[in-house]
C-alpha cells in the first residue's frame, strides 16, 4: 500500500529513541519522550495559492528531519507507525547525522 500525502503534507516515519539510558538504565514505554525526529517517506505536490500556482514542498523523501512535538497524526500502516504533518510543522532538516 503507498500513502500519496496531499497539498503540503509530508509522511514521516518517527525514528525511535534509545530505550536504555547512558547509565544502563532501562527506561519503560512510559517514560520515554515522544521522538521529534524522522526520515520522510513521502511529500505532496505543495500548497496552492491563491493564484492557482503550487509552491512545491521544500523538503524531499529520504531527508532526515526535525518536527514539531505535537505535531501531525498519528497512524498505523500494516506494523509501522507514520505521522502525517503539515510541511509548516517540519522545523529543520538534518544533515551529516552521525548513526
Amino acid at each position: 500500500m503507498t500513502v500519496k500525502p496531499l497539498a503540503d503534507r509530508v509522511l514521516v516515519k518517527p525514528v525511535e529513541r534509545e530505550e536504555m539510558t547512558k547509565s544502563g538504565i532501562v527506561l519503560p514505554d512510559t517514560a520515554r519522550e515522544k521522538p521529534q525526529e524522522g526520515i520522510v517517506e513521502a511529500v505532496g505536490p505543495g500548497r496552492v495559492l491563491d493564484s492557482g500556482q503550487t509552491v512545491p514542498v521544500s523538503v524531499e523523501v529520504g531527508d532526515r528531519v526535525l518536527y514539531a512535538k505535537y505535531a501531525g497524526n498519528e497512524f498505523k500502516l500494516g506494523d509501522v507507525e507514520y505521522l502525517l504533518v503539515s510541511e509548516r510543522d517540519v522545523l529543520a532538516v538534518v544533515e551529516n547525522h552521525q548513526k
